[in-house]
């Protein structure tokens, strides 16, 4: 199955250098280009899109406006978002508006292909997180549902574990994954449910009716 792209960029050279790097995959095929929100916005109406790579600041109609009108239009679309800097707030904009993670463009390279096919995956593990090549964090990104406060199905499971009293290395073998990861998890679920500190979640997850 080959994977639809379109991509959004108003600096020509940067596009064209993007699309050289995803023309090197033969399971990727780039159906659309465009400058504009708008642009894309139109080009979207007709054309059958799975990702679209989305620069932050365009002319006119921003990537993170650009962004909530695709989704509330075509939410299947995954949307990565591209920008020159890994600004937390650009980035939080973006995650905001429903994409499922983030590239500086001086970084794009294999590790977007790779987050691309994880994408539009039958069980997606690259759209709950925004991957920043600066410190290599993976803080949350909202549901694609626009329940930006709901749990994944990953942290419900890291949340049923702390429940339990497990520790967090423990967490990490049970579920197969690296330790930090369910550093990630656990601070991902505190900003979602609005918990102030590991000790509130701890007391949440004792009080948490248990579904298993």
């Amino acid at each position: 199955m080959r994977v639809r792209i379109a991509l959004v960029d108003d600096h020509q050279p940067f596009r064209e250098r993007l699309r050289a790097l995803l023309q090197r995959d033969r399971h990727i095929e780039i159906v659309a280009e465009a400058s504009t929100g708008a642009e894309l916005l139109e080009i979207a109406a007709t054309t059958a899109v799975d990702v679209v790579c989305m620069d932050i600041r365009l002319p006119g109609m921003s990537g993170v406006e650009t962004t909530r009108r695709l989704l509330a239009a075509r939410p299947a679309v995954r949307v990565i978002g591209l920008s020159a800097y890994a600004d937390p707030h650009y980035v939080e904009a973006m995650l905001d508006a429903g994409a499922v993670g983030h590239f500086t463009k001086g970084d794009v390279g294999d590790s977007l292909l790779n987050a691309i096919h994880e994408a539009t995956s039958a069980e997606p593990r690259f759209g709950a997180y925004i991957v920043n090549p600066a410190d290599g964090s993976l803080p949350a990104a909202p549901s694609r549902t626009g329940e930006a406060r709901a749990l994944g199905e990953r942290e419900t499971e890291v949340l049923r574990l702390i429940a339990s009293g497990t520790a967090s290395d423990d967490i990490a073998r049970a579920l197969g994954i690296e330790p930090p990861l369910v550093d990630v998890y656990r601070r991902n679920i505190m900003r979602k449910l609005n918990l102030a500190d590991e000790r509130a979640l701890d007391e949440y997850a004792r009080h948490t009716p248990r579904r298993d």
